[in-house]
């Protein structure tokens, strides 16, 4: 087995907590069907936000999904580069897997599809 990044990313409309929440959580679980994932092959997660998002710990909506209570995740906030995508959440998740590169799936959901238009069109 390699270890693989596979990425994704989604914006919500609103700084509510409720709102980062439900979409880190579908976010995560659309990575996890792409890729077909089992949450014992999962080393880590870090997810990083846009500073306009503060009302919740994104790692609250992941912890939500079964069989995520000992997976180690960890928030950070993004670099604030100005005119950068706002509103954003990302995940990199690192997982043990016999997919090459080629296989692993990154998800971009919502506004976050125009920071990677080449890997979301890979997905129809």
């Amino acid at each position: 087995m390699t270890v693989r990044g596979i990425r994704g990313a989604i914006t919500v409309a609103a700084n509510e907590e409720t709102a980062i929440l439900e979409a880190t959580e579908r976010l995560m679980r659309n990575m996890i069907e792409a890729n077909g994932i089992n949450t014992e092959d999962i080393a880590s997660v870090i997810i990083t936000v846009t500073r306009d998002l503060d009302a919740a710990f994104p790692a609250r909506g992941v912890r939500a999904i079964p069989g995520f209570d000992l997976v180690p995740l960890m928030c950070s906030n993004e670099i604030p580069v100005p005119g950068s995508l706002e509103k954003c959440i990302r995940i990199m998740m690192l997982v043990n897997t016999e997919k090459s590169l080629r296989e692993i799936r990154h998800i971009f959901l919502e506004g976050a599809v125009v920071l990677r238009p080449d890997l979301s069109s890979r997905l129809t």
